[in-house]
């Protein structure tokens, strides 16, 4: 059994090391047996928190190779937040002392796709769907404002900006970055490949420098 992480440069190193292993189609399969489900029957102790879009593609525990126990989960569709989402993130960072917090969004997102067709086209649409988009909005027309059109940077610009929002929304969440008992993330999964990309970080100083450097 892998060793707990302890800090939130190990937590996020045990993310990426499992996303190889299910890219390479070696999966460890952790902490799946009937004796880890007794063993959290009275408390659970997840490393990391994890906000992911709501896509069904998008299984965190599949495409980490983690198990029951070590993610502390919130979806929603193209990972916006409102103060349950926050609310949820802060009781993963407070009460279960996760040590990371990963914002993921990967390509071919429908609702950045639709946001963008309302910034484009104008196209709209109905229900409580048009809030979900209303939420992305503001990320599409950052990267347009900067001159990035392609999918995949649109995709990082949400990313960025939904790290951004969570810790300028959370006092609770930046006092804990600012301290360094936890870091903040932002990572890009590519649905074909299967793969996650580092695409912004606050509190792990090495991941912030990899980050710049790839971009």
């Amino acid at each position: 059994m892998a060793s707990i992480p302890v800090s939130p440069a190990q937590a996020l190193d045990a993310l990426l090391s499992g996303n190889k292993r299910f890219v390479s189609g070696t999966p460890h399969h952790p902490n799946q047996d009937a004796a880890r489900r007794a063993e959290l029957a009275p408390a659970q102790k997840p490393f990391a928190v994890l906000l992911g879009c709501s896509d069904s593609r998008l299984a965190a525990e599949i495409i980490f190779d983690q198990g029951l126990g070590d993610l502390f989960v919130v979806r929603t569709a193209g990972h916006v937040l409102g103060p349950e989402v926050l609310g949820s993130i802060e009781y993963g960072t407070s009460v279960l002392d996760c040590r990371l917090v990963v914002v993921l969004g990967h390509d071919s997102c429908g609702a950045v796709a639709a946001a963008r067709a309302a910034v484009e086209d104008g196209a709209s649409a109905g229900g409580y769907v048009r809030d979900v988009v209303e939420r992305v909005t503001p990320s599409v027309l950052a990267a347009r404002a900067a001159g990035r059109t392609e999918d995949s940077d649109v995709i990082d610009t949400h990313i960025e900006h939904t790290v951004d929002l969570l810790l300028d929304r959370s006092r609770v969440l930046a006092d804990q970055v600012a301290s360094g008992q936890t870091a903040v993330v932002g990572l890009a999964y590519r649905l074909a490949e299967g793969s996650a990309r580092l695409v912004t970080a606050h509190g792990i100083p090495d991941a912030a420098a990899s980050t710049a450097h790839a971009g």
